[in-house]
């Protein structure tokens, strides 16, 4: 099953064409579920795994692997369905989010299937709401497969990241700070609440959207209005793997508008462990920022904030 992966690193040449790769699996029906193949590590048969004290129901137990010790999660568990049952095959597929490996249990390994990212969208309206652990859905073979929020999953498991450090939050703020305003795009719930905690813990305004379509729509509506938030905007801070427009494209449609050319882009994303820093300086963006560390976003954002202001004072 490790060799469905076998050509993940060619698999980069997607990046900036507003194309996915997902992986296929199930959790033990016939719905079929996905995610990015950029986050999969491997694919393989479910391991020994050792059961801890004390650890979180969804937690099946620790697995060792190649010299790697990491825990694996029931999915399906995760998401609000049963357990996987022991008496039906289970794979383990490894993964690497927010700097961080683990394992997910599934029952049944599927494909990799290629897609453009405008046929993939946000979950229908009523389909759980912010309950919801879906980031969007898609057709295969005209059957509907859930993207799922693993953002959401590992944050329900782990808990929510600390905030930022009191060193930083309580520093005194000047005025650039306080009448700087910043647009963070992202397709998870969880990941836009966080960063418009750590923003707000740092006293600067942000504007949310939940992906790089509505994004680009916000700011060119804003470039054509003269809002003063747009004026405002010193950074877009964007996740890449987003439904209907991804960061990648958002940064190259934002470089080809001359009313948003200067606009600063930092791509901030779980996907860590497999990116190419190379399509950084390819499609134009800034600066990239693994997640999710509320100081560090912080100290990049007030950074930033405090670079322009001193380019602004010395025009």
């Amino acid at each position: 099953m490790a060799s469905i992966l076998d050509s993940v690193d060619q698999r980069t040449q997607l990046a900036g064409r507003n194309r996915l790769e997902l992986l296929l699996f199930r959790l033990g029906g016939k719905q079929r579920f996905g995610i990015n193949v950029f986050k999969v590590q491997e694919v393989l048969p479910c391991p020994v795994m050792t059961r801890l004290p004390k650890s979180h129901p969804v937690v099946s137990g620790v697995a060792h692997v190649r010299g790697r010790t990491f825990p694996v999660l029931d999915l399906a568990l995760a998401i609000g369905a049963g357990p996987l049952t022991t008496t039906e095959p289970r794979f383990v597929v490894i993964t690497e989010y927010n700097r961080s490996v683990q394992g997910f249990l599934v029952s049944a390994v599927d494909r990799i299937v290629n897609l453009r990212w405008e046929d993939v969208r946000p979950p229908p309206r009523g389909a759980g709401g912010e309950a919801s652990f879906l980031t969007a859905v898609t057709q295969v073979d005209e059957d509907l497969v859930e993207i799922i929020d693993v953002e959401r999953v590992l944050t329900d498991v782990v808990g929510v990241p600390a905030p930022v450090s009191a060193l930083m939050a309580e520093a005194p703020r000047d005025v650039a700070v306080t009448q700087a305003h910043v647009l963070a795009v992202d397709d998870s719930l969880v990941a836009r609440r966080q960063i418009r905690r750590t923003l707000e813990q740092i006293g600067v305004e942000c504007t949310l959207a939940d992906n790089g379509r509505l994004a680009l729509e916000l700011l060119r509506g804003w470039a054509d209005a003269q809002d003063p938030r747009f004026q405002r905007t010193v950074m877009v801070v964007s996740d890449i793997e987003m439904p209907e427009m991804d960061g990648y494209t958002l940064t190259t449609e934002l470089r080809s508008d001359p009313r948003l050319q200067h606009l600063y882009v930092l791509l901030h994303t779980s996907l860590s462990g497999v990116f190419n820093s190379a399509m950084v300086e390819k499609v134009g963006a800034n600066r990239f920022l693994a997640k999710f560390q509320p100081d560090e976003l912080a100290d990049v954002v007030l950074n930033r904030i405090h670079d322009a202001s001193a380019r602004d004072s010395a025009a």
